[in-house]
């Protein structure tokens, strides 16, 4: 389907980011027997991760096995993979196709691009967070909740409504839970609810967390050890946004840090190019991304049986008038 000849390989579908949206999103097209090309360079967000959860069938998967295996499904539809980065996506004037340029010096072509290139999670500056990060330290109680359950959790405050929402759902499952304030103001209301659930606040700025490989012990304030099992932090979830940027596109805040914006079924403001995952929902459990990524790959799919009776039926009535 492509113009550009020999020159470059042509995709249907070319996806950026091979993790359970972009894997996800490749078998669905693939299954409608488009050509699809998996883009990936091994970041996914939850490899630090012991296990995912809330997935059915899958539950406490290792994430790089559920990649593995992935991929191995993948592979028997037909996808192909390039152990690589991006380095540049466009759309050429007077081409409906995109042009890929991959660091391996392999350029392709593509009637459609997926971004599910995940987000980054930007850490509270302190001191031991990002050594415990996806063990010790956690952030999402419906992902790794269960797994401290009856233990001792200290959040640590970035802001203090997330922090009062976090706080109330990890202490309906730990043993103790506090909050430490580190320099938010928590109103009564907040300080109320919290104390409802048996949540202490603790004021004072967190000095560090003080961890044993990948474990927390505890979380220092004004040089005071308070002992816990796990942290829970909330970091900024910032999508990766550049090559969303490169295609003409424009990010979107969020309360939570920064997305690729999409409408219900994944479809960005620029045209030909979809979102899939965390890059167009910073909440986005595992479940949830492959969900996203299996309605992305299907709404391609009928986006480009469209285009093509178009062009099929264009090209038709070309030939009636050029008859008459």
């Amino acid at each position: 389907m492509s113009k550009h000849g020999n020159e470059q390989t042509a995709y249907d579908a070319v996806i950026i980011g091979g993790g359970p949206a972009g894997l996800s999103a490749a078998v669905a097209l693939a299954r409608s027997l488009r050509s699809v090309l998996v883009v990936d360079a091994g970041a996914q967000r939850n490899l630090p991760a012991a296990g995912a959860h809330n997935l059915l069938g899958r539950e406490g998967i290792a994430p790089a096995d559920l990649i593995r295996d992935g991929r191995a499904e993948a592979l028997t539809y037909g996808v192909e993979f390039a152990d690589a980065t991006v380095r540049d996506a466009r759309r050429e004037p007077d081409d409906h196709d995109f042009v890929v340029d991959l660091d391996s010096e392999q350029t392709v072509t593509a009637r459609r691009i997926v971004l599910a290139t995940g987000l980054v999670d930007v850490l509270p500056d302190i001191d031991g967070v990002s050594q415990a990060w996806g063990h010790g330290v956690l952030h999402c109680p419906f992902c790794h909740g269960y797994e401290v359950r009856g233990r001792r959790v200290g959040v640590i405050a970035s802001s203090a409504p997330q922090a009062t929402h976090q706080a109330l759902l990890f202490a309906r499952l730990a043993k103790e839970t506090a909050v430490f304030a580190n320099g938010i103001e928590f109103d009564d209301d907040q300080r109320a609810d919290l104390g409802v659930m048996g949540v202490a606040v603790i004021d004072g700025v967190v000095e560090r967390v003080d961890v044993d490989g990948r474990d927390t012990r505890a979380i220092r304030v004004a040089g005071a050890p308070y002992d816990v099992d796990a942290v829970v932090v909330g970091p900024r979830m910032t999508a990766r946004t550049e090559l969303y940027e490169r295609l003409g596109g424009r990010p979107e805040d969020h309360p939570m840090g920064v997305l690729i914006p999409t409408d219900q079924y994944g479809a960005t403001p620029v045209a030909g190019v979809w979102a899939a995952g965390n890059a167009g929902d910073l909440a986005a459990m595992v479940a949830t991304a492959a969900g996203t990524g299996v309605m992305v790959g299907a709404m391609i799919t009928a986006d480009l049986l469209a285009e093509d009776v178009r062009a099929v039926r264009g090209g038709i009535s070309g030939l009636a008038r050029g008859v008459e």
